[in-house]
């Protein structure tokens, strides 16, 4: 990976967690700085990791070949702003966006540059297992491409979409999955602690659970996920009888109008930031 000079414009825990990655795989802590107005973030990251920091967004942008956009959407645009109106600031430079719903023409228009790329990482990316969906227009160069894939990966895996829209299936099937995930295993835990068990144990054994089943999916991918339901699926066991009860109410019809319902929001987002 090229150890360009990388700026992050925020400092909250996206940020902190793709520079602990980036760090962990060698990238130099000298060819990062991170900028944040208050300084108590700031200094855990310097003492954590030996990067430069700034309280001046103008300061890390002008010092960076790569500008991380890590501020809240609501917040980019005076951001951008403000930066912008710094001669040569961001000029020719490459800006990667985290921030959720700012389409490449919206920050276009906000900071006058074209060199840009979005993406939608998940919160599993916050312990090195995120899933980060990136696009990119036609006149980005693939070094660039290239650069953001591998940051990105710093702190999981990478899907490239080909059109933006697919920015918001991403966000609707990866961006805020892991929500799903964690009401389902809500549910679970709160019924086996009603079947009598205390919380703990309940906690216990609905993650281990997840996480064995979802290294199987990832240990086999040759097999379909139907066909690993299906294997562990006997004729007239318990594992069927519970199948058998979310299908008859609608399981599967729920969780495609909930994800609908996410993408449809998503797009929304983008008109209105």
């Amino acid at each position: 990976m090229e150890k360009r000079k990388l700026a992050f414009i925020g400092a909250g825990n996206m940020s902190r967690s793709l520079i602990a990655g980036l760090i962990q795989s060698g990238y130099p802590a000298s060819a990062i700085m991170a900028s944040n107005p208050s300084r108590g973030k700031l200094d855990q990251l310097a003492n954590d990791f030996g990067i430069h920091t700034s309280q001046d967004n103008d300061q890390a942008a002008a010092w960076a070949e790569v500008i991380v956009l890590a501020v809240k959407p609501q917040m980019m645009a005076g951001m951008l702003s403000d930066i912008s109106n710094v001669d040569s600031t961001l000029s020719g430079k490459l800006l990667i966006s985290i921030a959720a719903g700012m389409s490449v023409a919206r920050l276009t228009e906000l900071s006058g540059q074209t060199r840009i790329i979005r993406t939608m990482p998940n919160t599993p990316s916050l312990v090195g297992l995120g899933m980060t969906g990136l696009y990119a227009g036609a006149t980005v160069a693939q070094t660039d491409r290239d650069y953001a894939e591998l940051l990105m990966q710093a702190v999981g895996k990478t899907l490239w979409v080909a059109a933006e829209d697919g920015i918001n299936q991403v966000t609707a099937a990866a961006g805020s999955a892991p929500a799903y995930f964690f009401l389902f295993m809500q549910a679970m835990a709160e019924q086996a602690v009603r079947f009598g068990l205390n919380e703990t144990d309940a906690r216990l054994l609905v993650q281990q659970t997840a996480l064995g089943a979802a290294n199987m999916v990832a240990a086999n991918p040759d097999v379909s996920l139907s066909e690993l339901r299906a294997q562990v699926t006997s004729k007239g066991g318990t594992t069927a009888q519970a199948i058998e009860h979310f299908q008859a109410q609608g399981l599967e019809q729920l969780v495609a109008d909930a994800m609908t319902a996410a993408l449809l929001r998503a797009r929304e987002l983008e008109t209105q930031l």
